[in-house]
């Protein structure tokens, strides 16, 4: 499937849309909710088996989902901002809380993700952030990007992934 080439279309998530999905061990995706394919303009045909990566959008620095990735993989939840890439080559922003779920015995059964509106003061600071990021990553690499992301998060007070995901709940106030 060919990527989209991005418009300066931006799709609205309302606050009473609620997108979810569900991915295997690598990313790809298991199931979608009838909302997440109305914002997204994809068919659960188009979605299923494929990465999550289908709809990153360029403006997304890659270190988030290095550190979304390190997180979850080690069971922790992740509360990230992300801007997605719809079919049509519009984009809409939302807030990730993406999470392991496991079976009763403890094993890992999936990955999911609800994802919900984000405000324009997130919006704001986040955009900002991720176009530092991403410049880092343009001029350094990765390892340039993940330095800053530790001085933004030192120079915010958050240690760890869960305070990580306070702030980021925080911000969306």
């Amino acid at each position: 499937m060919d990527r989209p080439i991005p418009t300066d279309v931006e799709r609205e998530v309302t606050p009473v849309d609620l997108i979810v999905s569900k991915a295997d061990a690598e990313g790809n995706i298991t199931y979608t909710n009838p909302i997440f394919m109305k914002i997204s303009g994809y068919t659960q045909g188009e979605l299923l088996g494929k990465p999550h990566s289908i709809l990153r959008h360029p403006d997304m620095p890659k270190v988030i989902f290095k550190y979304l990735w390190d997180n979850i993989k080690e069971g922790r939840d992740v509360v990230a901002y992300v801007k997605n890439l719809c079919k049509d080559g519009s984009y809409y922003w939302v807030l990730a809380t993406v999470k392991m779920a496991k079976n009763p015995d403890g094993s890992f059964r999936n990955y999911m993700s609800t994802r919900r509106q984000i405000t324009p003061h997130a919006k704001e600071v986040i955009s900002d952030l991720y176009a530092k990021l991403l410049e880092a990553e343009k001029e350094g690499g990765i390892e340039a990007s993940e330095k800053l992301l530790a001085q933004f998060m030192e120079d915010n007070g958050i240690h760890d992934s869960e305070s990580f995901n306070t702030f980021m709940l925080n911000l969306n106030k």
